[in-house]
């Protein structure tokens, strides 16, 4: 009965997201008091249940088929990167905002990524490989990218947020490894908890970002939605493009396109309140909205559309 509550919670994520950020706007004042320490530990606690997950033959595939993994990080560190700042310059975007929304495309691929392969029939083992990858990269790619692309907005405190990401993620994550490894039938027994933790914590920070920029909320939520749309379709058909460029099979391509798509906000948000502003986590909260909407779509269509016979894979 508990796994079932559990797996309906997991499932029903866009539900709770929608219900949390409909809470916070009614009622900020429950979820605007909420500490960012308490946030932060609920988020390490997310990426320890990752690593928890995380199987020795996740590392093994990355060695085994190196080529289409560098295209696919390369392309996720560059293509949303590239297309916020264009979109920062171009709507001339407020320094907060922009920072938050290059800081956002800067993240990691989404973990939740891996669920939407698996629903939408596309390479669920090449997913858990970019996944990993960019997250083992982050403490490097994400300040250093932020750096290159919005220092000329703001100050951006490299070294803070390189020394926050690998407390937040890296550690965990290979804690969360290390468990699992010498604990494996314990950490089985309740490895359906940590998609459960996870899906708690982008509510937790997108409705806490909500109720924090309320006031301003009304005036700027168009434009954070439609350029948040913008980006993320930009990232799913770019993705797309460049496996297919890449004479990568169709369920690769899917893959690609999720994780081109699909960015870890909830990093981005925690990341853009410590270190810049609540406004600056605006971004980070719009683009987990979109992402769920989006993703669920096209993970609901390609569910329904069987792929087409592979071509020659870029291995």
């Amino acid at each position: 009965m508990f796994q079932k509550l559990l797996s309906f919670y997991t499932r029903s994520f866009a539900l709770w997201v929608i219900l949390g950020g409909i809470g916070a706007y009614l009622w900020p004042s429950p979820f605007a008091s909420l500490d960012r320490r308490s946030v932060n530990y609920v988020f390490a606690l997310t990426m320890f249940g990752i690593g928890a997950v995380l199987q020795a033959d996740d590392f093994r595939r990355i060695v085994q088929r190196p080529v289409i993994v560098l295209i696919g990080t390369v392309t996720q560190y560059t293509l949303m990167p590239l297309t916020a700042y264009v979109i920062a310059n171009a709507f001339h975007l407020d320094p907060q905002i922009a920072v938050g929304l290059i800081l956002t495309a800067s993240a990691p691929g989404a973990m939740s990524s891996s669920v939407v392969s698996y629903i939408a029939k596309a390479d669920l083992a090449y997913s858990v490989s970019l996944t990993t990858v960019s997250t083992l990269l982050a403490p490097l790619a994400t300040p250093g990218l932020t750096y290159i692309l919005a220092r000329s907005a703001l100050e951006v405190p490299v070294r803070d947020m390189f020394v926050e990401v690998v407390l937040l993620v890296i550690l965990p994550l290979f804690i969360g490894f290390a468990v699992r490894h010498f604990f494996a039938r314990k950490v089985e027994r309740i490895s359906e908890v940590f998609p459960a933790i996870s899906v708690t914590f982008i509510v937790l920070v997108r409705s806490r970002t909500i109720a924090a920029n309320k006031d301003g909320l009304l005036t700027m939520t168009g434009m954070l939605l439609g350029i948040g749309v913008l980006m993320n379709v930009i990232g799913l058909v770019g993705g797309y493009l460049i496996a297919w460029v890449s004479r990568m099979d169709v369920p690769q391509r899917r893959s690609l396109a999720i994780e081109g798509g699909m960015q870890n906000a909830g990093l981005g948000a925690i990341l853009a309140s410590e270190h810049f502003s609540d406004k600056a986590a605006m971004p980070a909260a719009a683009f987990v909205f979109i992402c769920i909407i989006t993703a669920s779509l096209l993970a609901a269509y390609w569910q329904r559309t069987r792929p087409a016979a592979a071509v020659v894979a870029a291995e």
